[in-house]
């Protein structure tokens, strides 16, 4: 017996779906599950193989220094490219991550009992993500910027 509390509306929906449940169902959904484990799959791969290739070159350019003061640049501009690119992979995880909660929010408002008086929660459900979102590109944005201006002050300071 449900009660009136913030978890009924959700209790309803997934209980009122069971009936709905049929092969046809399952195989979309596990069908939609199979599609973002390969999008992470291929983003995870794509990413592994972009910081091998950053390390290797990392490698070949200590390969040749001969002496500390080119050695530290070397590092220091590795360091750059390495933060550039993690920077870069938090972009993608976070691209990827709200376009599957923004496909995952459409199916919760598609398979609700009622689904246009689920549309403004949708709706804020989906802004709320846009500005986590941008909340993080704005903080990767930042943090890049500030970066090469740390290693100016550091060196200023010496």
């Amino acid at each position: 017996m449900f009660t009136n509390n913030p978890f009924e509306s959700i209790s309803k929906t997934l209980l009122s779906g069971t009936n709905k449940f049929t092969p046809d169902a399952a195989q979309d959904a596990a069908k939609l599950m199979m599609d973002n484990l390969r999008m992470w799959g291929d983003l995870a791969q794509a990413q592994a193989q972009a910081l091998q290739g950053t390390a290797l070159e990392t490698v070949n350019d200590l390969k040749s220094v001969r002496e500390p003061q080119a050695a530290l640049e070397t590092f220091k501009t590795n360091a750059q490219k390495v933060a550039a690119l993690t920077a870069k992979h938090l972009q993608e995880v976070t691209e990827l991550s709200i376009e599957q909660f923004n496909a995952g929010v459409d199916l919760l408002q598609e398979r609700h009992p009622a689904p246009e008086a689920f549309e403004p929660m949708a709706k804020g459900m989906k802004m709320a993500a846009s500005t986590i979102e941008s909340a993080v590109l704005s903080s990767l944005k930042t943090g890049l910027s500030a970066m090469p201006a740390a290693a100016s002050a550091k060196k200023s300071r010496s």
